[in-house]
């Protein structure tokens, strides 16, 4: 059986509707139930041209947005801010895979000839990332302490491994081997990174910077506009659920490199960026080319306008009711920005499909 390419954008999941024929969008459920899998986990931009995909590091500081947020109101019940928490993890989670994508789809553009488009891509994934995954980041406190920090990582690895291999099983088990033998590859991969992270953490426990582990070597994977590789939805499905798990986990360890770089640790704010590197220009960029994620231009910006006005006009202004009737004013108050934001996003998306340069 053959299935149609799906473009997953922002915090819908298009996978779980259009494959699996679910009723409820991921973006509107709880993280642990998008994909099936657990929730939460990092960042790198097309470098102007980057004809050979390879991206770039993002300028020291441009993940710094201002701290607006703080904690949570006090006067919030339990369950209220829970679930204004669980909203913003997963606006992060889709903030995180926007960003992801959008770099893609503006290598795309320069592949086609582009400029305009590509460059308009580039900058979006910027706002998605340094705007408004930062302040999502800072209203549940993603970034703490080094050795903190260095936890999250390695729940995040920890995590991701036991679901690849999940994920592998059932891509045996429906005839996807290729697909099996990524997410195979991939949490190998991820267990050597767990070392390297095990390594630093014992060094920050005892005050010391830590010496850069041997990483993996980067593979810097083009990603073309193709179809998926696979013939299963529930594999396609996975797929996509991977994939927001490695633009999530690629944001945050960016941030977390920020935060030991400003802090005095630059050698373990160097194996964070590098860590964060492989997230994106290896594993991210396989799984989206397994799953077709990159289409011609013009349908990359058909499914952008699609993903930022259904964020704008449903996504975020139900976060902003929620989290304003809880209480949680800053909260509402990110949410609609967030919502204006992808408002203008869609528009100028849709402004590059009737004059595309």
């Amino acid at each position: 059986m053959s299935i149609r390419p799906v473009r997953a954008l922002a915090v819908l999941t298009l996978a779980s509707a259009a494959v699996a024929g679910g009723t409820l969008p991921a973006v509107l459920a709880s993280p642990s139930t998008t994909g099936g899998v657990h929730a939460d986990a990092s960042p790198v931009l097309p470098g102007a041209g980057a004809a050979d995909g390879q991206l770039t590091p993002m300028a020291p500081g441009a993940l710094a947005g201002p701290d607006v947020l703080g904690g949570m109101e006090s006067d919030l019940t339990a369950a209220a801010a829970r679930r204004t928490v669980a909203d913003l993890r997963t606006a992060m989670r889709g903030e995180a895979f926007a960003h992801a994508s959008y770099q893609l789809f503006s290598l795309q553009a320069a592949r086609e000839n582009l400029p305009r488009t590509a460059e308009l891509f580039a900058d979006t994934s910027r706002e998605e990332l340094g705007d408004h995954f930062a302040k999502q980041a800072a209203l549940v406190a993603l970034v703490g302490g080094g050795e903190a920090n260095l936890r999250r990582v390695l729940n995040d690895q920890d995590r991701m491994i036991e679901d690849y291999l999940v994920f592998a099983d059932e891509a045996r088990r429906d005839g996807d081997n290729p697909a099996a033998e990524l997410f195979a590859e991939i949490a190998r991969n991820k267990e050597a990174h767990r070392k390297a992270v095990v390594a630093a953490l014992k060094a920050v426990a005892e005050g010391k910077d830590v010496d850069v582990p041997a990483l993996p070597a980067v593979r810097h994977e083009a990603v073309v506009a193709g179809l998926p590789q696979v013939t299963s939805p529930h594999t396609l499905l996975r797929l996509h659920a991977a994939l927001h798990d490695e633009a999530h986990s690629h944001a945050a360890l960016l941030l977390f490199a920020e935060h030991a770089k400003n802090h005095g640790h630059p050698k373990l704010a160097a194996m964070l960026n590098g860590l964060a590197e492989v997230e994106f220009n290896d594993h991210f960029a396989r799984l989206a080319r397994m799953a077709g994620l990159v289409g011609t231009t013009e349908d990359n910006l058909r499914a952008a306008v699609g993903g930022e006005r259904y964020e704008s006009k449903v996504v975020y202004p139900a976060f902003a009711e929620r989290a304003r009737a809880a209480g949680e004013s800053r909260a509402a108050e990110v949410f609609a920005e967030a919502a204006a934001d992808e408002t203008k996003h869609a528009a100028a998306f849709e402004k590059a499909l009737s004059n595309r340069g």
